[in-house]
C-alpha cells in the first residue's frame, strides 16, 4: 500500500519554514503549558508501560466515555486510546476496508479516507456539501451514493472545515442509511463541544451498532502536542482489530500523553477549559463575521461549531496564488487555501490560538492584500515556491 500525499500536507510541508509572524486560520484552541499540568502529575509515575492496558489507562478510557455522553451506552472496553484521532480513523479503515471496497466521503471534509481509500485500492464516491445549502450534507445525494458494496462512511461533525453541525435528526437518517447496508459509520468529533448554536450532538457510537466515533484532545484542548485520541465502538472485534493493527504500527501509547490526557479530561478540568475555548472563540467569530461583512471580496457561511470555516474569494482570485503572496512579505501571514479541502476559490478562517497567533494582525495584512490585488506590483508578484 503506497500513500500518496494530499493537498493540504503538501502545501503544509512546502510552507513550514516560512516563519509566519500571524496565522488566521488557525484550529486548535490556545494551548496550556506543561506547567499547568505538574501539580497533578505523580513525580514517581514509570514511564514504562508493563502492567498497563494495551487499550489505554482505564481512567482516561472512563473520561473519554463521560465526556462523549455515552455513560450507560458504552462501556470503556469499547474505547481504544490511539495517537490522535488521525491514527484511530487509520486504524478503523485500514481494518475495515479491502480493494473493491467503497468508502463514501463528504466534500469539504477530512481528507484522511479518500488518501487510505486511494491506497488501498477502494472506490470512492463523494457526497458534495454546497455552500448556497449552509453547507448542509445533502442526506439524498448520500443514500443515492451508497451502495451494497459500500463498506465505511466517513464524516466529521462538526464538519472540518465548515463547521456546519449535524443534529440528532439528521445522524439518525445517517444511520438508517447506513444500517440500510450494514455499513460502518465513522464520524470524527474533534470539534465537538464547541458549538456556537444549539448543543453539541450525540455520539455515533451511541447511535448505531457499527457507528465509531473518534476523537482527541487536540482540538477543544489544545493539546495537540500530546497525540492522544481515541476510537469509541461498541463491536468488540473491531476495537481488538484496532489494537492488532496499532500493536505493528505505533505499538502502545506514550505513557505521559495519556496521563497528561487523563488529567485533562477530568470533569473539574474539561468544563473550564471548555468554557475559555468557547469564550475566546466567540470571540474571534465575532470579529472574523465582521472582517468578511467589510471585505468585499470575501463571503461566507459563519461556522455553527468548531474553530475553522471557509470563506469564499471573489471571482478571479486563485486561493493558492492568494495563500502563497500572503505568506510572503510584506504581508507573512499564514492560511490555508481551499484547494487543502478541493475547494478552489476559497479559503480557511479560524478562531483558534489566543493571542500567539495575532489573528488582528494577520487579518488586516490579509485586507490589505485584498485591497492590493489588482495593483500592478501583485500581478506581477511571483508565487512563494518560486520565489
Amino acid at each position: 500500500m503506497k500513500v500518496k500525499i494530499h493537498t493540504l500536507f503538501q502545501y503544509l510541508l512546502d510552507t513550514t519554514e516560512a516563519d509566519p509572524e500571524a496565522i488566521v486560520g488557525f484550529s486548535l484552541a490556545r494551548s496550556p503549558k506543561l506547567g499547568d499540568f505538574l501539580p497533578d502529575l505523580d513525580p514517581e509515575l514509570s514511564l514504562d508501560w508493563n502492567g498497563k492496558s494495551f487499550r489505554g489507562l482505564p481512567a482516561l478510557r472512563e473520561h473519554v466515555i463521560a465526556q462523549a455522553g455515552l455513560p450507560g451506552i458504552c462501556t470503556p472496553d469499547d474505547v481504544l486510546i490511539t495517537a490522535g484521532a488521525a491514527e484511530a480513523n487509520y486504524l478503523v479503515i485500514r481494518q475495515l476496508v479491502e480493494a473493491g471496497d467503497e468508502i463514501v466521503t463528504e466534500v469539504p471534509g477530512w481528507p484522511q479516507a479518500a488518501v487510505l481509500g486511494a491506497a488501498v485500492g477502494a472506490t470512492m464516491r463523494f457526497v458534495h456539501r454546497r455552500e448556497e445549502d449552509q453547507w448542509r450534507l445533502p442526506l439524498g445525494e448520500l443514500r443515492d451514493a451508497v451502495t451494497p458494496r459500500t463498506k465505511l462512511i466517513f464524516l466529521s461533525n462538526p464538519n472540518n472545515p465548515t463547521g456546519r453541525l449535524m443534529d440528532e435528526a439528521e445522524l439518525a437518517e445517517i444511520v438508517a442509511i447506513a444500517r440500510s447496508v450494514g455499513a460502518w459509520l465513522l464520524i470524527d468529533e474533534v470539534y465537538a463541544g464547541l458549538e456556537w448554536e444549539g448543543t453539541r450532538a450525540p455520539s455515533i457510537a451511541g447511535l448505531y451498532e457499527r457507528g465509531i466515533t473518534t476523537g482527541s484532545v487536540s482540538k477543544a484542548l489544545g493539546l495537540q502536542g500530546l497525540r492522544t485520541g481515541w476510537m469509541i465502538c461498541r463491536d468488540k472485534d473491531l476495537i481488538m482489530d484496532a489494537v492488532i493493527l496499532r500493536e505493528n504500527a505505533s505499538e502502545i501509547m506514550n505513557v505521559m500523553g495519556e496521563a497528561i490526557a487523563e488529567i485533562a479530561l477530568r470533569p473539574e478540568r474539561l468544563g473550564p477549559a471548555l468554557n475559555r475555548a468557547r469564550a475566546e472563540g466567540r470571540a474571534n467569530l465575532d470579529r472574523l463575521d465582521r472582517f468578511v461583512a467589510d471585505e468585499p471580496k470575501l463571503s461566507w457561511v459563519r461556522p455553527q461549531a468548531g474553530l475553522i470555516g471557509l470563506a469564499r474569494l471573489a471571482d478571479g482570485i486563485d486561493s493558492d496564488d492568494f495563500a502563497r503572496r500572503l505568506l510572503a512579505a510584506p504581508y507573512r501571514t499564514f492560511l490555508l487555501p481551499g484547494s487543502a479541502y478541493d475547494m478552489p476559490g476559497h479559503i480557511r478562517l479560524g478562531v483558534g490560538g489566543g493571542e500567539s497567533v495575532r489573528l488582528e494582525d494577520g487579518l488586516s495584512r490579509a485586507s490589505q492584500l485584498l485591497q492590493d490585488w489588482d495593483a500592478p506590483e501583485q500581478r506581477n508578484h511571483k508565487p512563494l515556491r518560486e520565489a
